[in-house]
């Protein structure tokens, strides 16, 4: 992972230092680098012994990275990782526009390798991650999203940049094409449970701890699974009062809501599917070399549950 962050360093310089200091502020700011080490963990499990594994688990960074300064623009967030987001700081347009230099900044990286079938693994994940945020903001507001339509977004949105992460690094490996499936549905099946602990903890979190604001999700209008699993299990009254909040994205009824999450079960319901995506992701991991890497893999899912930020 250090070599990975020497990557990024070098990687963000730009003759507009403007883009620099965006680039350095987000990128500065730390966060789990949950991708990369995904990559160098496939990578170590198939036994790869080549140079490609630390600039392309930088390249995934650097769209994730991307990702987050749209994903604030869009989202009017003004919190991330516990100090003010880009976009609070430096302003919508800039945020977005440097959001698009990392974009094409990856795209350069991953052309490095000089492998079309690593070109082909990264376009269509970018590609199937913008049309997961399209489709999100089609749903925003809609209290009618079921379970299935949940699933759908957060597979496109976060956990196919986890999906690629380790297929590239079965790709960088040479491996058959079914130890690759294998190691592209644990990344899935471990992006899919991030996503759900990270939606249970917009209601039984701690601020100070996630460096996020608490009901951010319902500000914006996001129909989550703790809240669809609320209005499902809920008297009428509970239900109105939930669909009402997605409906207009109001906090003004946070509290209520908060306990309403929790009084009808909805986030046991929710640990539990993230817990079933855990088990998934750790059945795919069984299935690679036994070694200390593979190990590291499944403690990952393991402790992915545990997480409170």
């Amino acid at each position: 992972m250090h070599e990975v962050d020497k990557v990024i360093g070098q990687r963000l310089t730009s003759s507009v230092p403007l883009v620099a200091q965006i680039s350095q502020y987000i990128i500065a700011a730390g966060g789990k680098r949950l991708r990369p080490a995904l990559l160098l963990l496939v990578c170590g499990a198939l036994g790869y012994q080549g140079r490609h594994h630390h600039s392309l688990a930088a390249v995934v960074e650097l769209i994730h990275t991307a990702t987050l300064l749209h994903d604030d623009v869009v989202d009017a967030s003004t919190l991330r990782r516990g100090r003010p987001t880009a976009n609070e700081t430096f302003g919508n347009p800039a945020s977005v526009l440097v959001g698009d230099f990392l974009h094409t900044r990856s795209f350069q990286m991953m052309v490095e390798a000089g492998s079309m079938r690593i070109m082909e693994i990264l376009s269509e994940a970018t590609n199937v991650i913008a049309e997961g945020e399209v489709l999100q903001l089609m749903n925003m507001h809609d209290a009618s999203l079921d379970e299935a339509g949940y699933l759908r977004v957060i597979r496109s949105k976060t956990a196919k940049l986890f999906e690629a992460s380790a297929r590239l690094g079965a790709v960088l490996a040479d491996a058959p094409a079914a130890l690759e499936e294998t190691c592209a549905i644990y990344g899935q099946a471990l992006g899919t449970a991030f996503q759900i602990i990270d939606d249970v903890l917009d209601y039984d979190g701690d601020a100070a701890e996630m460096g996020k604001n608490l009901g951010d999700d319902l500000r914006e209008g996001k129909s989550t699974l703790p809240l669809i699993a609320a209005m499902q299990r809920g008297t009428p009254e509970q239900a109105h009062t939930v669909r009402q909040a997605i409906e207009e994205g109001s906090t003004d009824q946070l509290a209520a809501i908060v306990e309403i999450v929790r009084a009808t079960g909805a986030l046991e319901i929710t640990r539990a599917a993230a817990h079933a995506e855990a088990r998934r992701a750790m059945a795919a991991a069984e299935q690679l070399p036994p070694n200390a890497y593979t190990t590291a893999l499944l403690e990952l899912a393991s402790q992915l549950l545990a997480r409170r930020h």
